[in-house]
């Protein structure tokens, strides 16, 4: 056994369990991604929204003390900074404007002695400076140690990956406001957040074991849900391919299983009259051989044991029956063929109001002897471009079957009806006429509307099938209208070739298996 054929074993159940735990893993790695190794970077790039939103709204304020200070105590308190604005005479002199503490931190010394570098850097960096500062640095006169900055950078924030150690952030801004030179510091802490990523690597874990089992419960529900129908219905089909057409399938829940429990149905339906019309084509083909053969035999027995029996009509019987059997063996042949896809038409252009009246010629001997009546009304020829050999089998055919059920009268009419670019030939006897329910079916091979097999007048009943075939190679229209006991009307339609008769000759010879295409016919018509 092969890996696939492995592989094509595993059922729903297992599948189901695999996918659910590959999209668990996905998501816990996500969160653990995220959690424990992008933490740090969304703190921090958090805290420094903060300081650029508050130096924004303070920068507002600068030319209004009161309101300054205000904003400035709001700002720190509710974002936990310290703040400081300085005014920068011209002489580079530094006045203290206002100042803020929200963290408690004793920082103001630090950035006294420190005022000077961070002016420098800031002014250096395009006027805006930021910084990273260990906190131990706010409470002794150390010299000043910068863990990360944005120096090269202007525009981007600085990353600090360290997780331990207390560590400041501290935001310097240089403005311009009516020709005078404001600073604004501003400084909070980066709390370390190394337990918290931990506890957060923890608790996706945890998220992940639960997860997994919630998953594998969903899993073995949903797949009780999904397969039980499908095995059900696997039972049935199993039923089904040893000849039992009764099996029910039964889905329930999904719109999908539900209609596959439909289509199922239909099929095992469609089987069973398949099988029905097979032992019935089996029994009426059974009985249609059966027939000319003991003539056959039984007038070649007479013949030879029974002295003067030797006769014309005797031998005119057996030719006669042999004729009919040969008939019926060419029949089915066609029918094969066509069902089979091998016999294509071969289009060439010829007058079917003439095809017709050949067709006709055939039944003078049946007109003649048993009193038929068979009437051809046509206003005009009509001519087409189609397999004149299938045509006239087609039009044979349909006249067999209406002389076959056609009335007591014995009267069959065909009638031509030509439009400007069709041309309808519809076949009409006086029999007893076909139920509505039973319309469909007639076209099918030895369906019998009355189920009792007759031996037909004419032709071997395999008709109707053969015209189906022919017409539908030919893509052409056709049916059946008819009322019981008002008899049946059976019709076909073909294109009628109303381009120049030259044309259309000169390209049946250049494409003689191929009809001229519409384009064309429109140009030159």
């Amino acid at each position: 056994m092969t890996g696939r054929e492995r592989g094509n074993r595993i059922g729903i159940q297992w599948k189901m369990y695999a996918i659910l735990i590959l999209f668990i893993v996905l998501i816990v790695g996500v969160l653990w991604f995220f959690q424990a190794q992008m933490m740090n970077y969304f703190y921090q790039m958090a805290k420094f929204t903060e300081l650029e939103l508050s130096a924004a709204a303070i920068t507002t304020e600068l030319d209004d003390r009161e309101m300054l200070e205000e904003v400035m105590a709001d700002h720190a308190s509710e974002y936990y900074q310290d703040i400081w604005v300085y005014h920068i005479t011209k002489d580079g002199d530094a006045d203290l404007v206002a100042d803020a503490k929200g963290t408690g931190e004793l920082t103001i010394p630090f950035m006294t002695r420190k005022f000077s570098v961070f002016y420098d850097k800031a002014v250096a960096n395009e006027g805006l400076y930021i910084a990273m500062v260990p906190m131990e640095q706010f409470h002794e006169d150390l010299e000043l140690h910068i863990v990360q900055d944005n120096s090269g950078e202007p525009s981007a924030y600085p990353f600090f990956r360290g997780n331990s150690g207390r560590v400041c952030a501290v935001y310097v801004k240089i403005h311009q406001i009516n020709g005078e030179q404001y600073m604004m510091i501003q400084s909070t802490e980066l709390t370390p957040i190394r337990a918290m990523v931990s506890a957060l690597k923890d608790l996706a874990l945890w998220v992940g074991f639960i997860l997994s089992v919630v998953a594998l419960f969903i899993a073995w529900l949903m797949s009780r849900l999904i397969t039980k129908p499908i095995v059900k219905m696997n039972e049935a089909a199993k039923s089904l391919a040893q000849g039992r057409y009764d099996a029910n399938f039964y889905g329930k829940g999904y719109r999908e299983i539900n209609e596959l429990a439909d289509t199922l149905n239909y099929a095992s339906r469609e089987l069973a009259k398949t099988d029905r019309l097979q032992k019935e084509l089996i029994s009426n083909i059974s009985h249609d051989l059966r027939t000319p053969l003991t003539m056959i035999k039984g007038y070649g027995e007479v013949m030879r044991d029974i002295p003067g029996e030797n006769t014309s009509e005797n031998i005119q019987i057996i030719i006669d029956e042999t004729s009919r059997l040969s008939q019926l063996v060419n029949d089915m042949l066609d029918l094969s063929r066509i069902q089979a896809g091998t016999r294509k038409p071969e289009y060439s252009l010829f007058s079917l109001t003439e095809t017709v009246r050949e067709t006709l010629t055939r039944y003078e001997r049946l007109v003649m002897q048993d009193g038929y009546r068979i009437e051809f009304i046509a206003d005009a020829d009509a001519r087409v471009l189609a397999d004149r050999g299938m045509i006239l089998q087609v039009v044979y055919n349909l006249i067999n079957n209406a002389v076959n059920y056609t009335g007591e009268d014995r009267f069959v009419s065909v009638r031509q009806e030509l439009s400007s670019d069709r041309v309808r030939i519809s076949i009409t006897d006086t029999g007893e006429g076909i139920a509505e329910d039973q319309l469909a079916m007639i076209w099918e091979r030895y369906y019998k509307v009355d189920k009792v097999h007759k031996r037909a007048a004419v032709g071997t009943g395999l008709g109707l099938s053969i015209v189906k075939g022919i017409l539908e190679l030919h893509h052409a229209a056709y049916g059946v209208q008819s009322r019981v006991g008002h008899g049946s009307v059976f019709w076909f339609e073909l294109p009628t070739a109303n381009a120049d008769p030259e044309y259309l000759e000169a390209d049946y010879e250049a494409e003689p298996n191929e009809p001229p295409s519409e384009r064309d016919k429109t140009e030159k018509g």
